[in-house]
This record gives structure tokens, sequence and C-alpha cells, in this order.
């Protein structure tokens, strides 16, 4: 992954909801797949079953009275829309709770409109194919306490339905009861495997949305300590910088100086402050920071040539923004020298390599050195504006220090997260 691929990943995560938006856009996710699905399933079965109780409705055996034609007409009209809206996902769940509404309205009409003397077979009573259908249309519709109420209702005002068209017939008992008890069998079956797996969907709605709040939150924290260190880092470069060049002016040029350092210090704040700080979506190669070190020492009116190696390889592409922490760091270790070596031996070296691919910057003088650990912590020149400047882009700095001077290496790969 490249620079530019980085610079466009970390621009697509503004697009990640965070918070109770991630919550109300992930927290169903898994869940309404699932509902998707099951609603797909059983439009399909309603095909099926739908097939069987038409070839039931129209067989000749019966009396097609006018009330049994219109509760016919009611129930495959329902179900006949509970299956497109399933199939297409469209009003699935009102579709589905008009058709199990429908279908117990029949069971409750039909053995007044179903004028056949006697027990007849199963096969012959279109409502039979439908018992499982009406289940399942509950489960798309209702919560689990109507889906169990369907799950039993709907079996036994069929049998008490198939009881009272037979008339009580003992005959027609044993059968009638083997066809409750398959149904009661088979809904709540039904019923127990649906609420398995949105239960299971649900669990991983919320694993996700934990995942995605956590993610959020240590995104957010990495962010503040990035923002910190970075305005750390300026106040001690620029700020502090500019208010003791102000008080020891004395001379027309050091004012000058006094006043450009303030200047450069106050349009640093404001890109502090702005939204996208000094990140830009442009690509510099290696020399560009040798380049810009140059310039800043050019600037500084000091005479020193900044050395350049190279491994002889294809050179190393980096963004604006990295070359901008690296060049910074690499000024706040010269600035050090400056002041606590008075610059004896300083020397400023940029090598690239090609394997790892990275760049190194090392700044080293022959000045009396410094233990890193006895610095006090409020003291940002080392660990705010080197360290933690070069670890917020995913490089390292390295400090050697002795009696016989102190080398900073600053080290950066392209394989880092920035």
């Amino acid at each position: 992954m490249d620079e530019r691929d980085r610079a466009v990943l970390a621009d697509a995560w503004r697009y990640i909801p965070t918070g109770r938006a991630a919550a109300e856009a992930l927290g169903s996710f898994s869940r309404t797949r699932i509902d998707r699905m099951i609603a797909l399933l059983i439009g399909i079965a309603c095909i099926v079953h739908g097939a069987q109780a038409l070839t039931a409705a129209i067989q000749p055996e019966g009396s097609l009275t006018t009330p049994r034609l219109w509760v016919t007409v009611a129930g495959f009209l329902a179900l006949s829309v509970m299956t497109v809206a399933c199939l297409i996902n469209v009003f699935a769940r009102t579709a589905s709770a008009l058709f199990a509404c429908v279908y117990l309205a029949t069971l409750l009409v039909w053995p007044f409109v179903d004028v056949t003397p006697g027990y007849v077979p199963p096969e012959t009573q279109w409502p039979f194919f439908l018992i499982d259908i009406a289940i399942a249309a509950a489960v798309v519709a209702f919560r689990l306490p109507l889906q169990i109420t369907w799950a039993i209702a709907a079996p036994l005002l069929y049998g008490l339905a198939r009881l009272v068209g037979a008339g009580f017939a003992p005959e027609a008992w044993l059968p009638i009861i083997s066809e409750v008890s398959f149904a009661l069998l088979l809904g709540g079956a039904l019923v127990a495997l649906a609420w398995t797996i949105r239960s299971a969907a649900g669990h991983v709605d919320a694993v996700r949305g934990e995942a995605v709040t956590s993610y959020a939150r240590a995104a957010a924290e990495d962010a503040s300590e990035n923002e910190r260190v970075t305005v750390a880092a300026l106040m001690h470069d620029s700020v502090l910088g500019a208010l003791l060049a102000a008080e020891r002016a004395q001379t027309p040029r050091e004012q000058a100086l006094a006043v450009t350092m303030a200047r450069e210090a106050l349009a640093g704040l404001h890109k502090a402050d702005a939204d996208d700080g000094d990140v830009t979506d442009e690509i510099i190669d290696d020399t560009g920071v040798a380049d810009q070190i140059q310039r800043a020492l050019n600037d500084l009116g000091m005479d020193l040539t900044v050395r350049r190696e190279s491994d002889g390889g294809a050179g190393v592409r980096l963004s604006s923004r990295v070359a901008r922490v690296i060049v910074l760091a690499a000024m706040q270790a010269i600035a050090n020298a400056v002041q606590h070596a008075e610059a004896a031996g300083l020397a400023v070296t940029v090598r690239t390599r090609s394997a790892p691919a990275g760049v190194v910057v090392v700044v080293s003088d022959r000045g009396p050195g410094f233990d890193l650990d006895a610095v006090p912590a409020d003291r940002l020149g080392v660990r705010g504006s080197i360290i933690a400047r070069t670890a917020s882009i995913g490089g390292h700095a390295h400090i050697q220090s002795g009696p016989e001077g102190t080398v900073v290496t600053i080290e950066w790969e392209s394989g880092d997260r920035w």
C-alpha cells in the first residue's frame, strides 16, 4: 500500500459511522439479512404449498357453494399478495400479517361454508396445505409471543374446524388428531429455528457494534494524542522560539528575525487548527526531504551542506505530511545541537535505501552530550519535537549521546502506517 492509498483509506474512514450513528447503521445488519433470507424462503414455500392447495381447491369433490367460493378466493388472494411481497421484499411483514389473520378467519368460518357431509381426506381440504404457511407468515410478521400463539392456534383451529365439519364422527377423531399433531410439531420447529437463527444474528450485530464503537474510541484517542503531540511540538519549536527570540533581540536584524519567527508560528497555529492541517495528497520523492532541510538551514543563515547518500535503488516516494514531519524533527535536532553543543562538528546526512524502502536522517555533533533520562519531563525538545513527532507518522527516532557527542537518527520506512 503506497502513500496515496493510505491517504484514500484515511479519508474513507471519515465516512464510517461511529457512536450512536454506528449503532443505528450497523446495529441490525445481520438481523436484516436473516429476515430477508427467511422471507425469501417462505415466499418460495408459498409457491409450492399454494400449488398443492389450489389443486385441492379446484377438485370436483364436495359442494362448491358461493360462501365457500368467496372464502377460497379471499384466502388465495391473501396468499398471492404475501408470496409476491416476500419474494421482492416489499411490505413482507404487512402482507404476511394479512395472510396469517385471513387464514385463522378462514378456519373459523370453514365448518359453515364447507357443507361436504361426513369425514373427508385432508387432501381435499385446501386449508390443510397452508397450516405451515400461516405459521411461517406469523414468523415473518410478528414477534415471538405471537409466533408461538399462531403455532398453537392454527393447528388447533384447523382440527376443530375439521371435527365440526365431520360432525364429530368417531372415525374422524384419530386421523384429525394425527393431522393436528403433525402441524403442531412442524409449527413449533419452524418457530424455534427462526428464533435460533435470529438470536445468533442479533448476537453478531451486538459484537459488531461493540467492535466498531471500540475501534472508533481508539481512533479518537489516537487522533487526540497525535494532535497533542503536534501542538506540543509546535509550541516548543515555533511559539516558544519566537518568544525567546523577541526577548533577546537587540539589533534590527535580530528583531526582523524575531518577527519572521512569530509570523511562522502564527501560520503553524493556523494550520494546526485547520481540519486538514498540513496533510495533502502531494507525493514527493526522497530528495525533497534533503532539499527542505537544506532550505531551512539556508533560511537560518547556517553554512552547512546536507550530505546525501543512497544505495543506488529506485528511491522512495512519500507524502508531503511525512516529509514535513521528518524535516521538522531533523531541524529540532539541529537546533538542539546549535544550542547545547554550539554546533561543534555538526553534520546532517539524508540516506535513502530501497530494501527496505525508507528514509534515514542523521544529525550528529561533537558536543558534551547529555543523559536523556535526566531531561525533565516538561522539556519537549527531544521527547515531543523529535521522538513523539516521528512516531506520529509511524517512524522511529534513536538518540545516542555521550561525552564524544550526540547522534540523532530519524528513520521512516514506506511500509509504516502513514
